[in-house]
């Protein structure tokens, strides 16, 4: 039995998969219309498809009244793209889908921020609008990296034996460089707790504990005016301890 939204993701699908009847699910990222039939870029997290509807499938009518950004589920058959059509620049650029069946899972009305292109936009408006902002090409990407430098820092630090603790975030406060964030206490009225931001604190209190290497990818709060690299608010960084070392 199929899987209820998808068999293969908008990056799957190959020559070798020719003749398999197959489900995706995504977002339409362009419609062209050519001579009647009408040609769907279908976009996931992992790709694009190219999927296409004739005037014979009997969900043409239905595929007409998709817009850009639409989510939707469809069902169709691989096919071998002829030769001169293969587009060598995505994965799946060797095939297409022709629909048979199609299922809207979340309408689209005119969007006030063009998902594909290049186009820029005010910083106000990608900010009312970041679940837009965010499906375009370049913040993926952006997010795909953060994530994978991450992943590569945690890698790095445990070969080195370093252990990753977390420590608290709602705390009292403590001289740093920049205004604390403050919370009201619900318990204590009139008090507040802070936000860190730093956990230079805890994180001495782990190494006084007999804890050999630390380190955490930490997030920090601090009122502060903008600057170039970080948000005006909060930032994550990487932080480290050791004990019984000199330095080099």
């Amino acid at each position: 039995m199929m899987h209820a939204y998808r068999s293969h993701t908008c990056a799957d699908l190959k020559k070798s998969n020719v003749g398999d009847t197959v489900r995706l699910s995504g977002w339409v990222h362009r419609v062209r219309d050519h001579g009647g039939i009408l040609f769907i870029d279908l976009r996931d997290h992992f790709g694009v498809t190219q999927v296409l509807c004739d005037p014979d499938s009997p969900v043409f009518a239905e595929i007409e009244k998709v817009r850009s950004e639409c989510c939707i589920r469809l069902d169709g058959e691989v096919k071998a793209r002829d030769e001169g059509l293969i587009n060598a620049k995505i994965p799946t650029g060797e095939v297409e889908v022709f629909i048979r069946d199609m299922e809207v899972l979340g309408e689209a009305k005119e969007l006030p921020l063009i998902v594909f292109g290049d186009q820029e936009y005010p910083e106000e408006t990608r900010l009312r609008y970041r679940y837009l902002d965010l499906r375009r090409e370049v913040m993926q990407d952006n997010m795909k990296l953060r994530s994978d430098v991450v992943s590569s820092i945690r890698r790095r630090m445990w070969d080195m034996d370093f252990r990753e603790y977390q420590t608290p975030i709602i705390t009292a406060s403590s001289p740093e460089g920049a205004r604390d964030f403050l919370v009201p206490s619900r318990l204590h009225p009139g008090k507040f707790y802070a936000l860190p931001q730093a956990p230079q604190l805890f994180k001495q209190l782990i190494m006084v504990s007999g804890f050999d290497k630390y380190f955490q990818i930490a997030p920090c709060f601090r009122d502060e005016d903008p600057r170039a690299d970080r948000s005006p608010t909060d930032f994550y960084q990487l932080d480290l301890e050791m004990s019984f070392v000199e330095q080099q």
